[in-house]
Parts: C-alpha cells; structure tokens; sequence
C-alpha cells in the first residue's frame, strides 16, 4: 500500500496521549509565544523516556482551564480525523491538571466535552482514558479512578497507569489495580516499555485488558503465549519506541511478530507531537522499514476495532467500514 490507499483505511489510533499530541500552532495560539520544534519533539537521538517525558511541560502548562482542556480534546481529534483515523482513545492524567480552580471533575468533564465535540464537527468517535501517574500519591489515584468511574462508558472508556515505568515497578500499584477491577472498569497499563518483562506479567495477572508497548516481552515464549491465551490487546507505538529507547536503533521492531504469533498487536501514534508521528507515519516508517506488510497493516486495524473499548455498535461500523474499503 502506498501512503495514499494508508490514509483512505478506516483507522484506529488506541494509546494517544493528549498532552503529547496537540500540535505547535495550538500550543503557540493557547500560550501567545512561538516554539521551535526542538522544544516541543524529540529526534531519534533521544536518549531515554526520562528525557522524551521532558517535552510534557508545555503542552501540560497550555491545559490549565476546562476551555483550554476542551479545545486541546478538539485539537486532538481533528488531527486525528484529518488523517481519517475513525475511532480514538485519548488518554490523560487528570491528576496533572488540578488546581484549586479545577477539579478532577472539571478535567475529566472538559476532555469529553472536546471529544464529543469532536465527534460533531468531523465524524470522528472517541473516548477518554484516565491515566493515573507512577510518581503519584497511590490514595491519590485511587480517589481519581473513582471519580472516573461516574463518568464510565460516558465518556470515559477506562483507565491506565503512566510515568516513569522504570523506576516504578508494577508490584507497587497491585492495590491500585485491585481497586481499580472492583469498580468493574476497563484498564491498559504502560508495561514493557522502559521497565523489565515482569511489568508486562504483572500488569496482565492485575486485569490489564490491553498493554501499552509490550516491547520487552518479546524475547519470551511463556509471556508471548500468557498474551496470546489471554487475547490481550498490544498498543504498539513504533517511532516513540525508537525515541525512548525501548527497542534498539538497529534492532527489528517486533510488531511483525507478534503479528505472526496472533497477538493482538496494533499500531498507535503515543505522542502525536512529542514523537511528530500520525497514525500513517507509524504504519509508512514500519513500511519503510521492511518490517510490515499489507496484511499485516490491515489485521493491525482489526485487532484494533477488537479490542478498542468502544461500544459493539461502533466496533460493527468499523468492521463494516474496514470491509468496504478492502473491496475497493
């Protein structure tokens, strides 16, 4: 497929970061001063994901009202629309946006708000994804998740931890986890990515429906079939994976292979800004690459819709979608 037939598929886009994804003329309008890219992005010679997790101040500075917030969901979502991703899943720290002025509620409430905004202006479906923070309070987060759970399959499709995986490994969140499966709630956690295959063990034996990056698994049998017997979904961001480090510059990103094994492995951009990716960019790099083929990008897309958290009905759509444009 050439980037022409990439942008007209139906796409999914499941592990999107928001304050990672707004694009430098909103960070510029929202702020009133001009940014270099440099400030914002980073190459393939970032170091680390310590160093990558840097580029979230500023964006994280421009959401620091609920139309602020709004209008970044928005942004989000005509990015994604313009590329015609058809479903999305915006996640975000809520935590990270409270003050005394805004409160979990008013965050929470301002991202869906853009995301059904969003849905109205371009044809776009989308939910939120609430992200608790490896460097937060635990209590803290577990308050969050609650307040989350008023706002769920509202809205609000799930939850999911983030930060700096390696210095914070899963055994440290199992309270959290369990807190977080008695509310009867969806939840991906960020395993495999900085931190040891064990994160990946833990997060699944927690209740993880999906995993963010899964990369360090992928070297290992038992945890591959443990992934495959239990149809967890694997959220892929190939380029930021590059950029932090998670998998080597000359090393083969395992996408294919999980691919071959039957994971159900997808494509996702992680940071539409910090890493200056798209959903086609993801899959044309890979291409690029030799390391993805046609069938491969297409069974991405329907392990997407699978294990999206999105309602059946939307799933259907897309599927229905995904068939029309194949046949074309």
């Amino acid at each position: 497929m050439n980037k022409e037939e990439i942008l007209k598929l139906p796409k999914l886009d499941l592990h999107c970061h928001l304050d990672g994804s707004l694009s430098k003329t909103f960070l510029e309008n929202t702020l009133g001063r001009k940014f270099s890219m440099s400030e914002l992005s980073v190459s393939m010679e970032c170091s680390s994901l310590v160093e990558y997790l840097e580029k979230f101040d500023i964006p994280l500075s421009a959401m620091n009202s609920k139309e602020n917030i709004k209008q970044a969901a928005l942004e989000v979502m005509k990015l994604a629309a313009d590329e015609n991703v058809r479903y999305i899943e915006i996640r975000f720290a809520p935590l990270l946006s409270v003050t005394d002025s805004l409160s979990i509620e008013d965050v929470i409430e301002s991202v869906i708000a853009g995301i059904n905004e969003g849905n109205r202006l371009y044809g776009i479906y989308g939910n939120a994804i609430c992200c608790a923070m490896t460097h937060h309070d635990i209590e803290a987060s577990k308050s969050m998740f609650k307040v989350a759970r008023e706002y769920y399959n509202a809205g609000v499709a799930g939850l999911d931890l983030a930060g700096d995986e390696a210095n914070h490994p899963i055994k440290e969140f199992s309270e959290l986890f369990k807190y977080a499966k008695d509310l009867g709630m969806n939840f991906t956690i960020h395993a495999g990515e900085a931190g040891p295959k064990s994160n990946i063990e833990g997060a699944i034996e927690y209740g993880a429906k999906r995993i963010g990056h899964g990369i360090a698994m992928r070297d290992d049998e038992r945890l591959l079939n443990l992934a495959k017997e239990r149809g967890i979904g694997i959220e892929m961001c190939p380029i930021s994976n590059y950029q932090t480090k998670a998998v080597g510059k000359k090393d083969i990103y395992p996408y294919s292979d999980y691919i071959k094994r039957g994971l159900l492995a997808t494509v996702n951009t992680d940071n539409r800004l910090v890493s200056n990716t798209s959903i086609t960019d993801e899959i044309l790099f890979l291409q690029n690459k030799n390391m993805i083929n046609d069938a491969e990008i297409l069974q991405g897309i329907k392990n997407a819709i699978e294990v999206s958290f999105a309602s059946d009905d939307i799933k259907d759509m897309l599927l229905k979608e995904l068939g029309k444009q194949v046949l074309l």
